[in-house]
């Protein structure tokens, strides 16, 4: 009985070793390497197949100076406004959204996601709501956040952050929504991207509804004081 405690702690204690070893490994490599494909990708594309739909995906991956400068300010505009002065973690953003969830139960639930909790979840994990899940994405955002640069985790994101049905980067939905390429995105229609983020597969930024319009207007007025992303690696 002895033997088989022994030998459970030695293979969970390998379990562990190889999963902290593992993990920073990939985010230290991924410092440098470009991320082609991320999970939410794959799972896209096996729901796609399951419900007899054409398989799509648009991805092409660009360095961050490739990418309309006006890119980074909307997304911070709309998704994280803090995002250039947090460890990863918007404590009053947090704070806020756990209050306001609190007295208005039946509503919506507001999340307080980072850009960088948004980036290790979209590199690293699946999409669900899971304590386990939220842990895991706790763990890669403190990884990303102490191994990556602000730029590189903005690089990240906006190559890999679903931005319509099976169109995932700035570059792929520059080029399906609009005709160009991402580093010829205009203000505006960087802004109306930033607008569909919360549900990108519901709101289409090639056809802009009216609430989304709305939303592209008080994103371009944010924009005006959110510190620009220097492209400083």
């Amino acid at each position: 009985m002895k033997k088989i405690r022994a030998f459970i702690k030695k293979v969970i204690l390998w379990i562990v070793v190889a999963f902290f070893a593992s993990t920073i490994f990939s985010v230290v490599a991924l410092r440098w390497v470009p991320v082609w494909f991320t999970p939410l990708m794959f799972i896209r594309v096996a729901q796609q197949a399951g419900a007899g739909q054409p398989m799509t995906l648009h991805h092409h991956w660009v360095p961050l100076e490739d990418i309309s400068s006006s890119l980074p300010t909307a997304v911070m505009a709309s998704e994280d406004a803090h995002f250039l002065e947090h460890n990863g973690f918007d404590y009053k953003a947090i704070e806020h959204a756990a209050m306001r969830n609190m007295k208005h139960p039946k509503k919506r639930k507001l999340g307080a996601s980072t850009i960088s909790q948004q980036t290790a979840k979209n590199v690293f994990l699946w999409p669900g709501r899971s304590w386990v899940r939220k842990g895991f994405e706790v763990y890669f955002t403190v990884l990303i956040e102490l191994v990556w640069s602000k730029e590189r985790i903005m690089e990240v994101y906006l190559n890999s952050i679903e931005m319509g049905d099976g169109i995932y980067g700035a570059d792929a939905v520059a080029e399906w929504h609009f005709g160009t390429t991402a580093d010829k995105l205009t203000k505006a229609q960087c802004a109306l991207i930033a607008a569909t983020l919360p549900n990108p597969r519901r709101f289409n930024s090639a056809r802009p509804s009216a609430y989304m319009l709305k939303r592209q207007n008080r994103i371009l007025h944010e924009m005006k004081f959110v510190k620009p992303l220097n492209n400083n690696r």
